[in-house]
């Protein structure tokens, strides 16, 4: 079994689109310990893959797994290593779901990465990690930060994500424990895209992303009031309801100064310093306390 971590984006800057659509990100990556876990067990020789997926029991938001199996980010990773080897692989892929879907926290990349590093190893395919992150790019931007293999098993390093999620510079750990807060709704990716494409282009903040990591590296602490995410306001105002409960969840940590709620990936997931934890009673999010890997 292997456990697919979630990651929150500490820190996110977005470029203007290239000329195919795609934007250019700079983002300070960092895992947390809430994860999905894979299962696989290889069958035998001309058996027929199959596949589960449901929610563990301690799930803190789950919601209808309503998607076919054949578009999940597990199956399709192990079919694009069928199609790389080119013969089938034969597996049970069983997915205890943790991370919530549409939350911003990569589950679903997770899930991947977690699945082409152990289908690689069941059968011994010996499929580099640069191979891995190559094909990585046909399944999603966030899969290839889950891709480590100097941790084996283990949750990916903290990481400086470039390009459109290809280029991948590991930094230090930190030192954090977070409380995340789960609205009971997500936020899809496109609206939140286009939605920041209508405020015009901006230029990539590259060199404040890499300053936030470095002052963490130097202090053994995160920066929490000069963390920021590009994609948060777009966020808001492509969900109405997301605005409207930032904007509460904003105030209520104003008024008890609990420092600053700041937004993972494109939404909904919002994350605090973990000793916020009692300032969201009353508010229709769950919430889960975890820490920085």
């Amino acid at each position: 079994m292997r456990a697919a971590c979630a990651k929150v984006n500490l820190a996110l800057a977005v470029g203007p689109p290239d000329s195919g659509g795609m934007h250019p990100i700079a983002s300070w990556m960092a895992p947390i310990d809430l994860a999905d876990d894979i299962t696989l067990t290889r069958l035998p020789e001309g058996a027929e893959s199959r596949c589960e997926i449901a929610w563990a029991a301690d799930a803190p938001r789950p919601s209808p797994i309503d998607w076919p199996v054949e578009s999940d980010l597990g199956v399709r990773a192990h079919r694009l290593l069928e199609e790389e080897v080119g013969r089938p692989l034969p597996v049970r892929l069983e997915v205890r779901k943790r991370i919530p879907v549409g939350g911003g926290l990569g589950g679903g990349s997770s899930d991947a990465a977690a699945v082409l590093m152990g289908v690689s190893e069941l059968f011994e395919l010996g499929v580099p990690e640069g191979r891995l992150a190559a094909l990585s790019r046909r399944l999603g931007s966030d899969v290839a930060f889950f891709l480590d293999a100097e941790v084996g098993s283990g949750p990916p390093r903290p990481a400086i994500v470039t390009g459109l999620g290809d280029r991948i510079e590991r930094v230090a750990r930190v030192p954090a424990e977070l409380t995340l807060l789960l609205p009971p709704f997500g936020c899809p990716t496109g609206p939140v895209y286009r939605a920041y494409d209508e405020g015009g282009p901006a230029p990539l903040r590259e060199a404040e992303v890499r300053a936030l990591a470095a002052e963490a590296r130097r202090t053994g602490q995160v920066p929490w009031e000069r963390l920021f995410n590009d994609l948060a306001e777009p966020a808001a105002r492509a969900v109405p309801a997301f605005g409207e409960l930032v904007g509460r969840l904003q105030l209520a940590a104003e008024k008890a100064g609990a420092g600053p709620v700041c937004v993972s990936g494109s939404g909904s997931t919002l994350f605090a310093p973990a000793s916020a934890e009692r300032t969201w009673r009353g508010e229709a999010v769950a919430t889960r306390r975890v820490v920085l890997l």
